[in-house]
């Protein structure tokens, strides 16, 4: 029978950790709580939470609500929704990231703080949650560029204050920050921050090395996670016998013939129990083979 083994560094991050335990804690006092957008981009942890009595909502059911408590997630929100709570009379439970909360801050001082308006570059994902809130610190002026190709879009005359969305690759930050310093202008300056999470980075040549030492490789992802894809696709380059799936009822039994290791990893938006229930019906499977 193959050894199934789950990566120790895989699983909730601690920000997601911490937005999850709040909403528990609050559901086990009152037995329901609204959350502005899924609490976490996996719909098998989302259907759990449903489950206890978390109701997740829009930002358009948002402004019709009033006198009630709304979970903010990990992924933190732009000004604007504080201003809305504050006039619904609705009560924050903020958990949004430490490590988010202090970028916005970042970003909000140097757009705030510069004599002349700053040209703030953010380096993420066009509309994920964490780059609307990190847009919303600048009222919406910031320059969101989604990989090295939209460089050009920056204004090379004026001076660049370049951020990153905290889950991107560094890599690929520093490939743009190199890009960018190349192409300025007539004395203007780059300032670059590196904001990317090391806890979420780090996993990146952890997970390598564990897809390399098994034969077979099941990645445990929802659809909707950016970290997932971009862990995912470590995984295939590292190992290419991996495979994306949501939960144990995505397993293919033909990949697991003949492999003698199997590694089970997943994003920081996968929670542990879910891996859990891939490795048992990945251990059905081949004990059946």
């Amino acid at each position: 029978m193959a050894i199934i083994e789950i990566d120790q560094y895989s699983g909730f991050c601690f920000g997601v950790t911490r937005a999850i335990n709040k909403a528990e804690e609050q559901l086990a006092n009152t037995g329901h709580l609204y959350c502005l957008g899924d609490i976490v981009h996996n719909s098998n942890e989302v259907e759990r939470l449903k489950q206890e009595g978390l109701e997740t909502i829009t930002h358009e059911q948002l402004r019709e609500l009033h006198d009630v408590n709304v979970l903010l997630r990990a992924h933190g929100e732009p000004p604007e929704t504080y201003e809305i709570a504050r006039r619904n009379n609705i009560k924050i439970i903020d958990a949004t990231c430490p490590v988010v909360l202090k970028l916005q801050q970042r970003i909000k001082h140097t757009y705030n703080d510069e004599p002349e308006e700053p040209q703030i570059v953010i380096y993420g994902k066009r509309g994920h949650a964490e780059v609307n809130g990190l847009v919303g610190q600048t009222a919406g002026k910031a320059l969101v560029i989604e990989n090295i190709n939209e460089i050009d879009k920056i204004d090379y005359s004026r001076n660049v204050y370049l951020y990153s969305q905290t889950t991107k690759s560094v890599q690929e930050l520093k490939k743009i920050i190199e890009a960018v310093k190349e192409k300025m202008q007539n004395g203007a300056e780059l300032k670059s921050y590196d904001t990317i999470c090391r806890s979420v980075a780090n996993r990146i040549p952890q997970i390598r090395e564990f897809a390399k030492r098994h034969d077979l490789i099941l990645f445990v992802c929802g659809k909707k996670s950016s970290n997932g894809k971009i862990l995912f696709g470590e995984c295939l380059d590292a190992n290419p016998n991996s495979h994306l799936v949501s939960n144990e009822t995505e397993i293919n039994p033909e990949w697991l013939q003949d492999k003698v290791s199997i590694g089970i990893c997943g994003a920081t938006s996968t929670p542990m129990w879910l891996m859990n229930s891939v490795k048992a019906a990945a251990e059905q499977i081949a004990c059946k083979q």
